[in-house]
């Protein structure tokens, strides 16, 4: 790789304004002098004060897209820099990634050049590292089992058989059930010694199979002997659990034979706690190319999660071919320099794109159902709307004053208009493209962050107020939520969304399922309005907070930091009164892209947190143990 010629260094310190001041330095290591040209970053900490600026120009700001200039006449000799200070911000910094994360000069020619960019650095006071994640653990039982089951009592043995297969006799559907997680133990762990095998021999255990009609769906039972291990199960959902506590078990046995053991006798009785045990991915930040979302879609399954939600669309990108509307993955795609949309969070100078065919989506969702797991696509609507906007321009009201309102992120007029009747031709569309692609009882379309203010400067939205006694951007949000609602339950599907969907008035509680986001309070109050809940506060179960308060430990920090131990030890139904308990269908971790710039950070921010809300989702309350999921935690598979 050439190395970079030019760099920007940022640090924050407390002081300088109220809410601290950034200092940037940009090094010019080209070889030759820099003159007449403008810097790009982007920064989730953004600024709202343009005059607050010291030794730059501050030009424009779009969402997390920010332009200056130089003082003029500036030249920078090979090797020298420019500084400059910024205090106009919204919100402190707090940790390493709220500082730039991309950043491009635009050149006098019109040509951009990327600039390199490294983490913010803190001053005026210590950066500590971030303590570490996991204590040593302890074992009570020494069983390698993610998540821990429902009842065990079992004996670990001394020998652990070099693999086990399906008992003479098995049936056809029940050996291909081993193929099926004997390969996904092989995508997961691709230099791990094989758990199972489907022919017989003097070195392995076999298993037998039996079909339980006293089983729920999604349980099972392992009987442990010297001779040979049965596995009863309600239906292939808990058949495929089994083996996958199989998998587990013997793989823990052999590459980590000092801490866990294979058992030697015994019964494991096991079923999930809840029926909804969810991972939600945000797609439309960052992308993620298939063969990503096929390895995520494993490790929940390894996990015996049953819900992978797709948020395929947002502000910055509209990520699922829609036939009908080509241009939503051309121009409701590309972000870049002299692209339809500004860069966003790490992109620069090299546009970027990306989105899912048609047939990418039904392998991804062939996948998942393969693996027991439903895929939940979430078209995020009426609000983070950008880039559908940007893609069919029709879709807004030309009379609209073009920055009437900006979203909580800081896009421009980002809502689908409700008084636009090609907003519901449009919404018929996408869902008859949707239905096809997705099977799930479910779609999701968001609801969520609709800026207060939104559609009141759109004389369109204004005129359908006043014809329909409706007062308010939140009653005209119910309005047209009623409406989608409508659409969805005459294509036999039922509506998913955010908490905020309850605002204004909401839409039926029957057929419809909110999450509850924005912190635990929300989803009893929910439940009390009369809607099924799934509980994912941000304080607990999204994925990209920071796990620590140190400086150097990466994510966001708005809903405060989420330990891995804060995180498991979280009871989302503890906070439920008795009688509102049956609205609460399960939980979910939701994983948001904006800080996931690199695999490592990715996995560090997901892991161990994920695999401790697949335990919550799953173990029940009085079996859970903070020490024992530590112990366990490091086997799990990484993205």
């Amino acid at each position: 790789m050439l190395q970079a010629a030019y760099r920007l260094e940022s640090a924050w310190q407390p002081d300088g304004g109220p809410f601290g001041r950034f200092t940037f330095s940009l090094f010019n290591l080209s070889g030759e002098p820099l003159s007449d040209f403008r810097l790009v970053y982007t920064s989730l900490t953004r600024v709202i004060d343009p005059d607050a600026c010291e030794n730059a120009v501050f030009l424009r700001r779009n969402a997390n897209f920010h332009e200056f200039a130089p003082p003029e006449g500036l030249t920078l000799a090979h090797g020298e820099h420019w500084t400059f200070m910024i205090s106009g911000l919204h919100r402190q910094a707090k940790h390493c990634t709220d500082g730039a994360k991309s950043a491009y000069l635009t050149l006098a020619d019109g040509s951009h050049v990327a600039v390199a960019v490294s983490d913010l650095r803190l001053e005026g006071a210590v950066s500590e590292p971030p303590p570490e994640r996991l204590p040593e653990g302890w074992l009570d039982l020494p069983f390698a089992l993610q998540p821990w089951p429902a009842e065990i009592d079992a004996a670990p043995g001394d020998l652990l058989p070099d693999f086990l297969y399906p008992a003479a006799g098995s049936a056809a559907d029940e050996i291909e059930a081993v193929s099926n997680v004997l390969a996904l133990f092989h995508r997961l762990f691709s230099a791990g010694h094989a758990p199972f095998s489907l022919a017989p021999s003097s070195q392995g255990r076999p298993i037998m199979f039996k079909k339980a009609a006293e089983l729920g769906g999604e349980a099972y039972r392992l009987h442990f002997s010297d001779e040979e291990i049965r596995l009863d199960y309600g239906a292939a959902a808990g058949r495929q659990y089994g083996l996958t506590s199989l998998a587990q078990l013997i793989d823990g046995a052999r590459n980590h034979a000092g801490s866990f053991s294979f058992p030697v006798s015994g019964v494991i009785a096991d079923g999930p706690r809840y029926g909804w045990r969810g991972c939600h991915l945000d797609v439309s930040r960052q992308f993620y190319p298939t063969a990503d979302i096929l390895r995520l879609i494993d490790i929940l399954a390894w996990f015996k999660l049953n819900i992978f939600h797709w948020h395929l669309t947002d502000d910055e990108a509209w990520r699922l071919e829609i036939k009908a509307y080509p241009t939503l993955t051309t121009l409701g795609v590309m972000r870049g320099p002299d692209e339809p949309m500004l860069p966003q969070l790490g992109n620069g100078a090299e546009p970027v794109g990306g989105f899912y065919s048609q047939e990418e989506a039904k392998a991804i969702v062939a996948h998942a159902a393969a693996l027991s797991i439903e895929v939940v696509p979430e078209i995020d609507i009426p609000g983070h709307s950008t880039a559908a906007l940007v893609a069919i321009a029709e879709l807004s009201d030309g009379q609209e004053a073009p920055d009437s309102y900006r979203s909580v992120q800081g896009y421009p007029n980002n809502a689908l208009n409700p008084a636009i009747p090609l907003t519901y031709e449009f919404l018929e569309k996408v869902f008859d493209e949707m239905v096809e692609l997705f099977p799930s009882r479910y779609i999701h379309v968001g609801g969520d962050e609709v800026a207060d203010g939104s559609w009141l400067a759109s004389p369109l939205a204004r005129k359908l107020m006043e014809q329909e006694g409706i007062s308010g951007t939140f009653a005209l949000q119910s309005y047209f939520l009623k409406k989608v609602k409508q659409m969805l339950t005459a294509r036999g599907r039922k509506l998913v969304g955010w908490n905020e969907v309850a605002h204004g008035g909401g839409v039926g509680t029957k057929d419809t399922l909110l999450m509850a986001w924005e912190n635990p309070k929300v989803g009893i109050e929910l439940a009390r309005e009369g809607y099924d809940v799934v509980m994912t506060p941000g304080q607990a179960y999204y994925l990209d907070m920071a796990q620590a308060d140190a400086w150097q430990e990466p994510g966001a920090s708005w809903a405060g930091t989420a330990t891995p131990s804060h995180t498991y030890a979280y009871e989302a139904e503890g906070e439920f009164p008795k009688e509102l308990k049956s609205r609460m269908k399960g939980v979910q971790a939701c994983i948001w892209s904006e800080h996931f710039l690199s695999r490592g950070y990715f996995n560090r921010l997901v892991f161990p947190r994920l695999p401790a809300i697949a335990e919550a989702a799953w173990t029940p309350k009085d079996k859970k143990d903070w020490l024992r999921f530590a112990a366990i935690a490091p086997l799990s598979p990484v993205l």
